[in-house]
């Protein structure tokens, strides 16, 4: 008898241990719940001016107590921002390349009033620098490629000419850098059929630039094809440095010809014939008679 009951207090007490470690348990987990369904709002990474081009750096989901205030870009966890496509248009990827209309500080929402994408009709007056100006340009996909590039990016403009007037083999090619430090406002979607004869197809990219910049691009489109290089984000020192340069300041990069690429294009080239030069002569009338004189 007494042996049943010393078990029976064992069990009640055991089964006490239990209940009260869940009681404990189950307010965290309660906490973590309620966390885990909190909405999270878009908010920006650091102090962003007006006219900036947004990148995934720049924004960052954040968890709020509440719910998400009106105009601003949210979503809900788990499977319903993917079953909801009008969440869906409120993934932080929509933003990416849309400019800001006003300033931001640090940790304060973006609402969607206050963000322009490529294509509204109001971008390009968001966007753009003072005194500057936007130039849309076909680049071959065969050169850097456009997949790269992002808007905010920094580029050079290189164009490649190709001469067909029977010029030397090391002359017939050559590649130089027309316009540096440009900023890409937008990249267009890939043409869907090929421009003439070639088949090879071309994106248009639109760029940031002055109006001498502007006019040396329009002469490049027509002398040959364009493609752009990448620059590094730590060679770069803004738009306002292309606008105003010092006098002298600008060093010209050398053009590489065909020649500079590939050497043997010198040994390829057949030897000039080399053709003696008939000395002139000079008529000499003395009297009735003429002498023909050769020039020295």
């Amino acid at each position: 008898m007494r042996a049943k009951t010393i078990l029976t207090l064992l069990f009640l007490v055991s089964l006490g241990v239990v209940v009260i470690l869940c009681l404990h348990a189950l307010p965290q987990r309660v906490i973590a719940d309620t966390a885990a369904t909190k909405q999270k709002i878009l908010v920006a990474t650091t102090a962003l001016p007006a006219g900036t081009l947004l990148r995934a750096k720049d924004v960052v989901w954040q968890p709020i107590a509440g719910a998400a205030e009106p105009g601003q870009i949210f979503r809900l966890p788990g499977a319903a921002s993917n079953a909801n496509t009008e969440l869906d248009e409120r993934s932080p990827g929509e933003v990416y390349g849309a400019a800001l209309r006003a300033n931001v500080t640090a940790g304060e929402p973006i609402r969607r009033a206050a963000v322009v994408k490529p294509g509204d009709r109001d971008f390009l007056q968001v966007v753009l620098s003072p005194r500057a100006r936007a130039i849309a340009i076909p680049v071959a996909t065969g050169g850097a490629s456009t997949g790269l590039l992002y808007p905010g990016d920094r580029v050079d403009v290189i164009l490649t000419q190709t001469f067909k007037n029977d010029p030397p083999l090391t002359r017939r090619s050559v590649s130089e850098t027309v316009v540096e430090s440009l900023r890409v406002l937008a990249v267009d979607a890939p043409d869907t059929k090929p421009t003439g004869t070639s088949n090879s197809f071309g994106r248009a990219v639109t760029l940031e630039v002055t109006p001498e910049q502007a006019e040396k691009i329009n002469v490049a489109t027509e002398l040959g094809k364009l493609s752009l290089t990448l620059r590094s984000i730590s060679g770069t020192h803004g738009f306002a440095a292309t606008l105003t340069p010092e006098p002298g300041s600008a060093m010209r990069i050398k053009p590489t010809w065909a020649g500079d690429v590939s050497p043997a294009l010198g040994d390829a080239t057949p030897p000039h014939k080399v053709i003696a030069a008939e000395q002139p002569t000079v008529e000499v009338i003395h009297g009735t008679k003429t002498v023909m004189v050769r020039a020295e």
